[in-house]
């Protein structure tokens, strides 16, 4: 009896994680989609390399074209109605599974799962190898988003890994 209190309270667990990072996905299309053009500076800045330490030798990287920024900023919000469509839809799978067999409620994590594949692509590909170690983000003062990026991924990462496993009985 015990074991079915403690497996259901995973499960639960499980919905309300995905609920939670689901919000989070919410907000921040919320905020790249009404202020628009604060983001859209940041993607910029770091694109042009204007911001970080002059160095002739890495200055090719830099994209200076707006309309590729636009395109770019385009591409990153894509991707978060993405990640944040497969957040709700897998912990709406996650709730109607709940208690569902072990197996049925294995299956339901394909969506959760996806979702927070594209999220750490996102922060983790997207702003922490490109945005870090070809622009050179982290030398900029102003335009610096990989801490913020490494906290997004310091939640998303071990939230994968206890989503997809399989602990249900």
């Amino acid at each position: 009896m015990n074991n079915l209190f403690i497996d259901k309270i995973i499960r639960y667990s499980k919905f309300l994680l995905m609920t939670y990072i689901s919000l989070f996905g919410l907000l921040v299309l919320f905020s790249n989609l009404t202020d628009y053009s604060s983001n859209y500076e940041y993607v910029a800045h770091i694109l042009s390399m204007d911001t970080t330490r002059e160095n002739l030798s890495l200055s090719y990287r830099a994209i200076t074209s707006p309309i590729l920024h636009h395109r770019i900023y385009w591409f990153i919000i894509t991707l978060e109605v993405i990640y944040t469509a497969f957040f709700l839809v897998g912990a709406y799978h996650l709730y109607r599974n709940i208690n569902a067999p072990a197996e049925v409620f294995h299956e339901a994590k394909k969506f959760s799962i996806i979702g927070l594949m594209f999220a750490i692509f996102v922060y983790y590909v997207c702003l922490q190898v490109i945005g870090v170690e070809w622009f050179n983000m982290d030398e900029s003062q102003i335009w610096n988003a990989k801490d913020w990026a490494r906290h997004i991924v310091d939640f998303i990462f071990p939230l994968l890994i206890f989503v997809a496993l399989r602990t249900e009985r």
